[in-house]
């Protein structure tokens, strides 16, 4: 059963609130992201719930030599940190756009 905010409409989980301002505060590295979101827990899933949702996008930092990939919030994942409800029952518009600064 699916209870994500996508796929309900509804506003996000607190935790996955968290995630998300801490992703729009400054750039973030996916080693970084990985080490303090990701869990083996079957019950913490906010990492995997914010991609699956399409909340937020990895992208390969360009001015990298080691193609070091950083995690990013989408248009769909400020949105719905914005509170804009609309944006959290389209999962079509997950375009990804860099976030240096909070919206």
């Amino acid at each position: 059963m699916d209870i994500s905010p996508a796929a309900t409409g509804t506003a996000l989980h607190p935790l996955t609130r968290d995630l998300l301002v801490w992703l729009s505060q400054e750039p973030r590295s996916y080693a970084e992201t990985i080490d303090g979101w990701r869990s083996h827990c079957p019950r913490f899933t906010v990492w995997e719930d914010a991609l699956a949702d399409g909340l937020v996008t990895l992208e390969e930092n360009s001015g990298s030599a080691h193609g070091r990939m950083s995690v990013v919030l989408t248009r769909r994942g400020r949105d719905a940190l914005a509170g804009i409800p609309s944006m959290l029952s389209n999962p079509s518009d997950s375009t990804s756009e860099s976030v240096s600064s909070p919206p």
